[in-house]
């Protein structure tokens, strides 16, 4: 197969590091793929970095990218709508759990895609909520990388948050729930350095489509304290994989003060975390769900 894929984000974050593990996936099976992202934004940088065929993300670049190609894969909002242009099928990735728009244009826009592949069941259900057939929906995990020697629990130590300029991702719940609690937070841009030798990560935000900071955390061995919202209590299991709590500062501090307090216990989370993840949410499990759908579309 050849797909296009199409990411009209011009950060790094979750949406992008799956598309970026997909394509990977995909050349490394054997398969094709060209890529159209914003003019040196980090996933077109990274993917050039990796040999790939990757372009700026144009409407004028659309006709020549779509040459030989089998299908069009969009992996957010800006991206499926430049995608209809493009004169194939299209896939849609949905990673956001907040309602479809109803007005004309969205009708439009969300009746033509081929299938939409959303990353939680939560997400696929505000897909349903806003219309969309749910035979036209498959819901596909995200999948990231495992760690092959995580640190044991009582070598970790700190608790790790996201640092992030998104005002729903709680940043400041954290920062009173830190002081509530007596601690320092350590705000990370770097994740998969940082959640290596954590004792704890805090993932709070306000709506979330899965949470694939939070299985990072998992996969690194760190434990998780994670809003209840969204897709995030289809992978933190309170009490098993981690912890879920409100999002006010003094359930957060608790929770967190539980694990910091308790590391047995908080290893007992940690290890059914990883395993949780090498189970369900690994790279391989997505890829091939992935091409799954396409396959099934190109049929």
């Amino acid at each position: 197969m050849f797909i296009l894929h199409i990411d009209s984000g011009v950060e790094m974050r979750g949406g992008q590091w799956q598309a970026l593990y997909l394509m990977r996936g995909l050349v490394a099976t054997g398969h094709e793929v060209r890529l159209l992202a914003p003019s040196g934004s980090p996933l077109i940088e990274q993917s050039l970095r990796d040999g790939m065929d990757a372009r700026p993300l144009s409407i004028a670049a659309l006709g020549s990218a779509t040459s030989g190609i089998n299908l069009i894969h969009a992996h957010d909002a800006r991206a499926h709508t430049l995608a209809l242009l493009g004169g194939k099928k299209v896939v849609v990735s949905r990673r956001v759990a907040f309602p479809v728009r109803r007005g004309v244009g969205s009708r439009w826009k969300y009746g033509r895609a081929a299938h939409y592949i959303a990353e939680s069941q939560c997400v696929r259900q505000t897909l349903i909520d806003a219309g969309i057939a749910p035979d036209r929906i498959t819901v596909v995990y995200d999948g990231v990388p495992l760690p092959t020697a995580a640190p044991k629990s009582e070598s970790r130590s700190g608790v790790v948050a996201l640092d992030s300029d998104d005002p729903g991702k709680g940043g400041n719940i954290v920062e009173q729930a830190a002081a509530i609690a007596k601690i320092s937070v350590r705000f990370s841009k770097s994740l998969t350095d940082d959640l290596r030798r954590a004792a704890v990560f805090v993932y709070i935000t306000d709506l979330e489509g899965l949470g694939s900071a939070a299985l990072l955390a998992m996969a690194a061995g760190a434990a998780v304290v994670a809003s209840r919202v969204g897709g995030l209590p289809e992978i933190v299991e309170d009490g098993v994989t981690g912890l879920l709590t409100s999002n006010d500062p003094q359930s957060v501090a608790r929770n967190i003060q539980r694990l910091l307090g308790d590391p047995a216990f908080a290893a007992r989370l940690s290890a059914a975390a990883r395993v949780r993840v090498e189970k369900e949410f690994t790279i391989e499990r997505m890829l091939n769900e992935t091409v799954h759908v396409y396959e099934r579309m190109l049929r």
